[in-house]
C-alpha cells in the first residue's frame, strides 16, 4: 500500500467472536462504493465524535474464525473501552503490518494481535508525535 487508505463509515455488530477472547472490534460497514486496501493487518487511527483511538485493522477475510470469502474491516481498538455502535468513524490505515493468514486458534489469534498492538502502538506514536 503506498498511500494511506482512510475509509468512512458505521460501526456495526460482527460475530461477537473477539468479545468473548477479550478483544472486541469495531466492525466498519463502509460507505457505499468505498473501495478497500490491499487484504492484510494494519496500524490505524479511527476517529469518532471528536476523538482519534490507535487501532490495529485486519481488512480482508478472517480464516482463523470462519471460511466466510467476504471481505471486512474490522478494528481493535487499543486502550478504548466503550459502545461504538451505529456511530460514524473516519478509519485511517496508517502502516502495513503484515498479510491475513489463518491461526491454529482464537488463543494464537489473541497473542498475535497483541504483538501488532504492541507494534502499531509504536509506529501511531510517532506519527502523532511527527504531526504535532
Amino acid at each position: 500500500m503506498n498511500e494511506k487508505a482512510r475509509l468512512t463509515g458505521t460501526i456495526v455488530h460482527g460475530k461477537g467472536l473477539g468479545h468473548t477472547v477479550g478483544m472486541p472490534t469495531a466492525n466498519l460497514r463502509c460507505d457505499e462504493g468505498s473501495a478497500l486496501p490491499e487484504a492484510g493487518v494494519y496500524a490505524s487511527l479511527l476517529e469518532v465524535d471528536g476523538q482519534t483511538y490507535f487501532g490495529v485493522t485486519n481488512v480482508g477475510t478472517r480464516p482463523s474464525v470462519d471460511s466466510d470469502p467476504t471481505p471486512t474491516v474490522e478494528t481493535f481498538l487499543l486502550h478504548f473501552t466503550g459502545d461504538l455502535y451505529n456511530c460514524r468513524v473516519c478509519l485511517r490505515l496508517e502502516a502495513y503490518l503484515r498479510p491475513v493468514r489463518r491461526m491454529a486458534s482464537l488463543d494464537e489469534v489473541r497473542a498475535q494481535v497483541q504483538a501488532d498492538g504492541r507494534r502499531a502502538e509504536r509506529i501511531l506514536s510517532e506519527i502523532v508525535r511527527a504531526k504535532a
